[in-house]
């Protein structure tokens, strides 16, 4: 839906080529996370974590390792140092960190691919039209005005885009709050998308789980905003009002600043200093600003982390195509695809020069979850029935690149006679 919504609005609008609006199911294969588009070259990179270049894509298609190491050497990228430091608007390069993203990430790829049909462009200038795109889909009054393709499709069939939070994930909430902990919802979507969304996922009495709800946070500039730049509003009819000096009591907010709603916690605890864990899926958006302006606990919900667990079991595999079918549908629904295109999300092997070892080294993304989370899971899910005061192990402990993974590290990461069976 993300990739026509984006697709319909380049085409109709801005003239570009009917080809963007047909996909190949194997087109999706090239989603992956953790990709930086190169926008001036037309060009996909999956970096190491000292930021030298594993894979590169020019549009969809793979660059070799010649052309790798004849386009960008064996050095740290020229951008890397920006894009470490996790700065986030730039127009020379863009950082695909989430699953809304990647449809974006192939549309810009399939974009390159008939420019260079059609005008074999040396330097891009598409990058405009896509953050238009982006704003004609998403932009606050979108959802209200049904604007765009995204929202009114999402508001006409829910069931077919949402999936409902699990019983064990809502008890867990619950078993939080009479514990006496203050929950948050804190998001970067506008309050009447939440309330679809929450109302379909947890139910109409969604309110009653948080003690604390902020739309239009407008993350990572939530965390790294002074109040002065980001105040916090109130609501009416989900229009937002005048700007609050302080935040006094919970309630639903709009847009606001990790610093004040601080205050507000601890006003609410009696605690000089509060202990805040906050859960989000986005390195860029969420782990990193909340660790790095707050210094919050933060757990990194990284479905990455399923992998290679569901794996097919050998018999099921060499059964006719028809009997095959019928298994896969009775499969769990955390299929998770590994992209065959750029590989693991954790590792790579380095372009390997003539007759040179392979060296295996971890990515940039890997880098950045053992640097900036507290711990990573691979849902909610997975940590709902443990008791609330079980101790998890974090990542500083030992200093181990793997201790923060629970249940358990990914395979990748294993040393190789663990990880022998991936191979």
């Amino acid at each position: 839906l993300i990739y026509d919504s984006f697709a319909q609005y380049l085409v109709m609008e801005k003239g570009y080529d009917k080809d963007l609006l047909t996909l190949a199911p194997d087109n999706l294969d090239f989603c992956c996370k953790g990709l930086v588009l190169d926008i001036e070259e037309g060009n996909f990179l999956k970096l190491a974590e000292d930021g030298t270049v594993l894979r590169a894509s020019h549009g969809t298609k793979s660059m070799t390792s010649e052309e790798i190491l004849e386009t960008y050497g064996r050095r740290e990228w020229k951008h890397f140092s920006t894009v470490s430091g996790m700065v986030s608007r730039s127009a020379k390069y863009y950082l695909y960190d989430n699953y809304f993203d990647l449809p974006g990430a192939l549309l810009c790829a399939r974009v390159v691919d008939t420019l260079d049909q059609h005008d074999g462009q040396k330097k891009y200038d598409f990058w405009k039209d896509m953050v238009a795109a982006i704003q004609h889909n998403y932009k606050i009054s979108a959802f209200k005005e049904d604007c765009g393709m995204y929202f009114p499709e999402v508001k006409s069939h829910p069931d077919k885009y949402l999936q409902r939070c699990p019983e064990s994930v809502k008890k867990w909430l619950k078993q939080l709050k009479s514990a006496g902990k203050i929950l948050l919802l804190i998001t970067s979507s506008h309050s009447d998308y939440c309330r679809l969304l929450c109302e379909h996922i947890l139910g109409n009495d969604f309110e009653e789980y948080f003690d604390i709800v902020i739309t239009n946070a407008l993350k990572p500039g939530f965390f790294s905003h002074t109040p002065n730049q980001r105040p916090f509003r109130t609501l009416e009819n989900d229009e937002e009002q005048e700007a609050l000096l302080s935040l006094d009591k919970p309630g639903w907010y709009s847009q606001g600043n990790a610093i004040q709603l601080y205050e507000l916690l601890k006003k609410m605890t009696g605690k000089l200093d509060p202990k805040v864990v906050y859960f989000g899926d986005s390195m860029h958006s969420d782990i990193f600003p909340a660790r790095h302006y707050s210094n919050w606990e933060t757990v990194f919900i990284l479905e990455e982390l399923l992998g290679d667990k569901v794996m097919v079991p050998a018999e099921a595999e060499s059964e006719p195509l028809d009997k095959k079918a019928k298994y896969e549908e009775d499969q769990p629904k955390t299929h998770y695809f590994v992209s065959k295109q750029w590989g693991s999300f954790f590792v790579d092997r380095l372009p390997g020069l003539e007759n040179a070892e392979e060296t295996l080294v971890c990515t940039w993304s890997c880098r950045c979850i053992s640097t900036y989370s507290t711990i990573a899971i691979p849902s909610l899910e997975a940590i709902a029935d443990l008791p609330l005061d079980y101790r998890f192990t974090r990542f500083s402990s030992n200093n181990s690149a793997t201790a923060g993974y629970y249940p358990s590290p990914p395979r990748a990461l294993l040393p190789n006679e663990e990880s022998d069976t991936m191979k």
